[in-house]
């Protein structure tokens, strides 16, 4: 049985197994990964039984017209069921209030977040891969 929550509160390293951030080069420690949930504006995550996280959604926001979603993990093992879906829907009642949402995906998923009620955009983006796991914390010691 698959729980949510909208905080990483009780959430701890060991919770973050790995399977997040498949194919990057440079993925996230699961200290950088709990922190980035941490600091996130709004987190849904997809909990197993044992409190373990199987999936994640994180968005940023101004809090007055505009969101941005930059993730959405579901372990491979738990893809095919529904989390991702019920994530983003989740996610997306959250922001509700807000004039926009939106996310930069491949164009494989396109149709996921066209089921979800999301539109087509155009966008631009910048990747600076050498960072990919992570700004260190200030005065943090790696």
């Amino acid at each position: 049985m698959i729980e949510y929550t909208d905080s990483p509160d009780g959430i701890g390293p060991d919770d973050l197994r790995g399977g997040f951030f498949g194919g990057w080069p440079d993925p996230p420690s699961p200290k950088t990964h709990l922190r980035l949930l941490a600091e996130s504006d709004a987190v849904v995550l997809a909990l197993e039984e044992s409190g373990a996280v199987v999936g994640f959604v994180t968005a940023i926001t101004d809090g007055v017209l505009c969101a941005y979603i930059p993730l959405l993990e579901v372990l491979p093992a738990y893809r095919g069921g529904g989390i991702g879906r019920g994530l983003v829907r989740r996610m997306l009642s959250k922001l509700d209030d807000l004039y926009m949402v939106d996310l930069l995906c491949d164009p494989g998923l396109r149709p996921f977040y066209a089921s979800v009620g999301m539109g087509p955009a155009t966008g631009m983006m910048v990747r600076r891969y050498t960072n990919q796991a992570g700004r260190k914390p200030p005065g943090a010691i790696y």
